[in-house]
């Protein structure tokens, strides 16, 4: 009886760590994509062992409400972004419809001549001018995306001039520079992240990344802009209607 007590009172005490880890979750105590304490300091300040500690976050993982780093700890697993099948969203259009703040980092903004596949993809000489914008995307201040553009300053004069920290590239260019994005010609593969985007996104190197690819049109046909968006795999998902022939 006593041993069968105490399997019991073990359970319990798993299930209430459970359930206040889920309450504090709920609550927004632990954000989205950050880490928890460290498993020592979280199980002291919920009074319990640490084995039990672990067969509660154990739970919350398999719930997906957590994942575990073997050499970074707990965390709190991303807001999922992507767009709704076959309709083109900006980073910041996306964030809104969930309730969510975008922001962006500056990590590099300089205007230079074109490369010739550069010029090729964008259908201007090579070494016209272009803005190349390298920002570090986030939602509530998780980091979600790293995005390096290639803009055409002749359709978008003034862009190198303004201050796009936490700004929408698309509405900039329709508000600034009157030009209404149309559409995306848009893909996406599988990669390890390298020791730098992994530094900037929080994660392991060489963990997934996925790199979606775009070259987007204006309203009249012309190509504005090519992009390469690096996100973090448990953050980002990909939606389009697929449609057969006949």
């Amino acid at each position: 009886m006593t041993s069968t007590g105490e399997e019991t009172g073990a359970g319990a005490a798993v299930t209430q760590t459970y359930r206040r880890l889920s309450e504090a979750l709920r609550r927004g105590a632990f954000p989205a994509g950050g880490r928890l304490p460290g498993e020592r300091d979280l199980a002291g300040s919920l009074g319990v062992s640490r084995s039990t500690l672990r067969q509660a976050l154990g739970r919350l993982a398999e719930e997906g409400k957590l994942e575990r780093s073997s050499q970074r700890g707990w965390f709190v697993r991303a807001n999922v972004v992507g767009e709704p099948p076959s309709t083109l969203q900006s980073f910041s259009e996306m964030a809104r419809a969930r309730g969510l703040r975008a922001q962006s980092r500056i990590l590099g903004s300089r205007s230079r001549a074109a490369t010739f596949e550069e010029a090729e993809q964008l259908g201007i000489a090579p070494a016209a001018r272009v803005l190349e914008l390298r920002r570090l995307r986030s939602l509530d201040q998780v980091p979600v995306c790293v995005d390096h553009s290639i803009i055409v300053l002749a359709l978008a004069s003034g862009l190198d001039a303004l201050d796009l920290t936490d700004r929408s590239l698309y509405d900039t260019l329709e508000h600034e520079c009157g030009l209404r994005i149309a559409r995306s010609s848009y893909s996406v593969r599988a990669e390890a992240a390298d020791e730098p985007t992994a530094e900037l996104l929080l994660i392991e190197a060489g963990a997934p990344v996925l790199i979606g690819e775009e070259i987007t049109y204006t309203e009249d046909g012309a190509p504005v802009l090519t992009g390469r968006m690096t996100y973090r795999s448990d953050a980002y998902r990909f939606q389009a209607d697929l449609f057969r022939t006949i």
